[in-house]
């Protein structure tokens, strides 16, 4: 993906996943001249990982036609757990051999260029509300909905990271205080352990162990792998107990997004990621976002319900290195 260069300045965002770094340069309003893509390989270890982020990043630069000289920083976005200011990774779960790397400076010098870390989920917030959906509000709420759930805060311009570089790690709110289900991080209760997708699952399992009754047993034994991508293609097809389960989810979503409401008291709530369920583009998508709406109607104060924007992000998987530009130009823009 290429378009016109322009004068300039251009940022290089990097979003370094368990699977993918996506790399591309953003100009000074949050458009994209490249894209691209590469694997991770995250098992191999911080040398080869860092020779990935270094390759992607340069590939970039080279498909936007524009010289080193010509960008102003680069953002980093990684997985957690870290430390933003020391540029640190701590102790990620997704990236094995990574703990107590110094992954911003390792990345920097070899390109030569400064840059910033910023967790993957403040990224991809700041992406929406950079060059997004969220372009011309001043406070966002931003939840990523995956494996896990993530999200970010944005508060006028200013990304919440907290006094540990944890903030808005809101995933791990508690939702449930009694016989709370068992969440990744060994906590119980917690809203990743209701809404994520290996959540999902296995709510699905234990349905079905009771003795529920659904089409995706055959579809299991028949060799399948029970994933959310073939719970949501049966609820759209009509089955009962897969469409409990997305709904249910909105449900849960819509409880964690009111406790943020109540919290910040945001303009909009945005939501993105893998999970999303076609978003607005099927029918499943706009009913899962609106039993989302529905729950803040209920739980929330009613002036909070009324006014608050509740809807889909709108940059997919590009918002995470959109974003990760658009935190390089927060730190090096008007130095230059």
């Amino acid at each position: 993906m290429t378009t016109t260069v322009g004068s300039g300045p251009f940022y290089v965002g990097i979003d370094l996943g368990g699977t993918n770094i996506k790399a591309g340069v953003v100009n000074d309003t949050g458009h994209p001249l490249s894209h691209v893509s590469l694997p991770t390989d995250a098992i191999k270890g911080p040398t080869v990982g860092v020779a990935s982020l270094v390759s992607a990043a340069e590939q970039a630069i080279v498909e936007a036609g524009v010289t080193k000289d010509r960008i102003s920083g680069v953002g980093l976005a990684t997985p957690g757990t870290m430390d933003i200011p020391a540029g640190m990774l701590l102790d990620p779960p997704n990236l094995p051999g990574w703990n107590d790397f110094p992954v911003r400076d390792a990345v920097g010098q070899r390109l030569g260029l400064r840059t910033v870390l910023q967790n993957d989920a403040n990224a991809a917030a700041y992406g929406e509300f950079w060059a997004g959906a969220a372009r011309d509000a001043n406070s966002l709420v931003f939840w990523t909905l995956g494996t896990g759930i993530g999200c970010g805060i944005i508060l006028d311009h200013l990304i919440i990271e907290g006094a540990h570089s944890h903030g808005a790690e809101c995933g791990h709110i508690i939702v449930e205080m009694t016989n709370g289900r068992l969440c990744g991080t060994g906590q119980y209760g917690t809203l990743e352990a209701y809404a994520g997708a290996k959540a999902v699952i296995a709510r699905c399992e234990e349905a079905l162990e009771s003795g529920r009754q659904s089409a995706i047993s055959a579809r299991v034994d028949a060799g399948e792998e029970l994933t959310p991508l073939l719970i949501s293609q049966l609820a759209e097809a009509g089955d009962v107990l897969c469409d409990e389960l997305v709904m249910e989810t909105a449900r849960y979503m819509g409880v964690g997004t009111v406790t943020l409401m109540h919290t910040i008291d945001p303009e909009m709530v945005l939501f993105g990621g893998g999970m999303t369920f076609g978003r607005n583009a099927t029918p499943l998508g706009r009913r899962f976002i609106q039993e989302i709406r529905n729950e803040v109607r209920k739980r929330a104060f009613p002036t909070l319900s009324a006014k608050t924007i509740v809807d889909y992000a709108s940059l997919g998987g590009d918002a995470g290195f959109i974003g990760a530009a658009g935190c390089a130009r927060l730190k090096f823009g008007k130095k230059v």
